[in-house]
């Protein structure tokens, strides 16, 4: 896959968990910022884009978008267009530099307090100054695409939900990770979906962290989950349904749904057992692994 193509991917990934954050910060807060760091042009048309297209949801609300861009001329040229058909309601900063500017970006922008998306795309390691700024307190979420593992620093900065996953392009190229910070099972989830459904359209695989990799245009082989699962609950003992489907976001590759199958599977071949005889898996019901 080309540069081209690794552009194209994080401008599809963008955009789908853009549409999903949008209308949630939108429906909590009358201020909501978006931070565009290291963001192409066509990528941030896309999603000026679709900010202009929850017009009637911006009515009595005020939101910020932040473009930070480093030696892209062509951008003021883009973007003038799309922030023309803007409703009033939404502000643009076009800002030169690289994203290590973001944690000034956003305290200019009174950031604070009110919810905060990033995308950020950065070649090497990303600092901790721009995760905190991202972080935005407790109000912050980011989608990140780095050349090296950023979980221990989300970790650090206070994002409960991490989660992250290595690319595999068509032709086995490695394209650093993919990471996401944020608060929101739903919003982790709908990261996961996300990734699934732009990975199936471009013919990208995952690497996780346990070392699967995961063809997603395809019915996924779920026996590295169960496996993931079953060890999961040895070394941690009886868990909730729930637990385990958080733990299949911010440990594997898989999604929320893939975990239920999983643990079918391991019921049927009897090495756990659930609380209830049958039925739905319900989130608050119990697997136990059995000796």
């Amino acid at each position: 896959m080309s540069t081209d193509r690794t552009t194209d991917f994080l401008r599809a990934l963008l955009v789908r968990q853009l549409t999903t954050w949008l209308p949630t910060a939108l429906h909590r807060s009358r201020r909501a910022t978006v931070a565009l760091a290291g963001v192409d042009a066509d990528g941030a048309v896309a999603a000026l884009r679709l900010v202009a297209g929850h017009a009637d949801q911006l009515r009595g609300r005020q939101v910020t978008v932040l473009v930070l861009a480093d030696g892209a001329p062509d951008l003021p040229t883009r973007l003038g267009p799309v922030e023309a058909e803007l409703p009033a309601e939404v502000t643009v900063h076009l800002l030169p530099g690289t994203p290590d500017r973001l944690p000034v970006a956003a305290k200019a922008a009174g950031a604070a307090g009110s919810p905060l998306f990033s995308f950020v795309d950065v070649p090497g390691a990303v600092s901790r100054e721009l995760l905190s700024a991202a972080a935005n307190g407790r109000t912050g979420e980011v989608l990140l695409h780095a050349g090296s593992s950023a979980r221990d620093a989300l970790v650090a900065v206070g994002f409960p939900l991490v989660a992250e996953v290595a690319p595999v392009l068509p032709d086995d190229e490695a394209t650093g990770v993919i990471a996401f910070g944020s608060r929101s099972d739903r919003s982790l989830e709908a990261v996961r979906e996300a990734l699934w459904s732009v990975g199936a359209d471009l013919g990208v695989r995952y690497r996780d962290p346990t070392g699967a990799t995961v063809d997603v245009a395809a019915d996924p082989d779920l026996e590295p989950l169960a496996r993931e699962l079953l060890a999961e609950l040895r070394r941690g003992g009886p868990r909730p349904v729930t637990e385990l489907r958080r733990h299949t976001l911010t440990a594997t590759v898989y999604r929320a749904a893939d975990a239920n199958q999983a643990l079918a599977a391991l019921l049927d071949a009897g090495k756990v057992h659930r609380d209830r005889e049958a039925g739905k898996l319900a989130g608050d019901e119990i697997i136990t692994p059995k000796s």
